[in-house]
C-alpha cells in the first residue's frame, strides 16, 4: 500500500512556502498527501477581508491539481488555544488521514499563531490514542519544518532534501497563491516577495547540502537519512 504524508500548518500558505518541494516530491513518489491548515476562518485578516472562503477554495483547488488534499479546520488568527478542543479536532484529523509521515512547524516563532499550531500538532501527533480515546496508529517519522527567517527562530535543521527537480511548480504554486492575497494577476515572470525569500533559502539550503534547491527539516527522532 502507499504511504501517507501529513504536513500541518497554522495559515493556508504555511506548508505552501516551507516544505512545497518535499510534498511535490512525495506525490511523485506516489504518497497520498494531507495538507492541514488549523485557520480556515480569516474574516479577521484584512488583506482577503470579504475573500476569506475563496482563499481557502483556491488553496484546495491549487493542492488538488498537484495531487495534494488540503484540509481546513475553523479557527481564526488568534481564536486558538491548545486546549482540548483544538487537540482532538486536529487528533481527529490524524486518526483519519493514518500518516507515515508526518510535518509539523518549528515551536519557536515569532507569529503566536505558529507556535500553537505547532504545540497542537506535536500532541495529535504523538498522543492521539489518549485524547480521542480509542487506538491510533501514529506516524513513524516526525519532521519540523520552519517558516523563514521573519519568523522562525532557533531553527537548525538536521535532514535536508533536494527539491531541485519540483522546484518550478513548487514556485508557481506559492506564487499564485500570494497573488490572490495581494489581488493581483499571478504573472509567472515576476516573483512576489515570498518566492524571493524561498528561492533565496532554498539556494541556501541547497549550497548547504550540495544541490541547488533544498529544503531543510529537523527530525524530531533518530531517523534513517532518506525522508521520504
Amino acid at each position: 500500500m502507499n504511504k501517507t504524508l501529513l504536513a500541518i500548518g497554522a495559515h493556508y500558505d504555511d506548508c505552501v512556502f516551507g516544505v512545497p518541494g518535499i510534498l511535490l516530491q512525495a506525490v511523485r513518489k506516489h504518497y497520498r498527501v494531507v495538507v492541514l491548515a488549523i485557520i480556515g476562518d480569516y474574516t479577521n485578516w484584512e488583506p482577503v477581508k470579504g475573500r476569506g472562503k475563496e482563499l481557502c477554495k483556491l488553496s484546495i483547488d491549487l493542492a488538488r491539481e498537484r495531487g495534494i488534499e488540503m484540509r481546513f479546520l475553523e479557527y481564526a488568527s488568534m481564536h486558538f488555544e491548545v486546549s482540548m478542543e483544538a487537540k482532538r479536532a486536529v487528533a481527529e484529523v490524524v486518526a483519519d488521514v493514518k500518516p507515515d509521515t508526518a510535518l509539523l512547524l518549528w515551536n519557536r516563532d515569532r507569529h503566536p499563531d505558529h507556535e500553537v499550531a505547532s504545540a497542537l500538532a506535536n500532541v495529535a501527533l504523538r498522543q492521539p490514542s489518549a485524547i480521542l480515546g480509542e487506538a491510533i496508529r501514529i506516524p513513524h517519522r516526525i519532521y519540523a519544518f520552519d517558516n523563514g527567517p521573519g519568523h522562525t527562530i532557533g531553527f537548525e535543521p538536521n535532514t535536508f532534501v533536494d527539491v531541485t527537480p519540483d522546484w518550478s511548480v513548487a514556485m508557481e504554486w506559492l506564487g499564485r497563491l500570494m497573488a490572490f492575497v495581494r489581488n493581483v494577476p499571478y504573472d509567472p515572470t515576476v516573483l512576489d516577495a515570498a518566492q524571493n525569500v524561498k528561492e533565496t533559502l532554498a539556494r541556501y539550503r541547497g549550497l548547504a547540502s550540495g544541490v541547488k534547491y533544498a529544503e531543510a527539516v529537523w527530525a524530531t527522532g533518530a531517523y534513517p537519512q532518506e525522508l521520504l
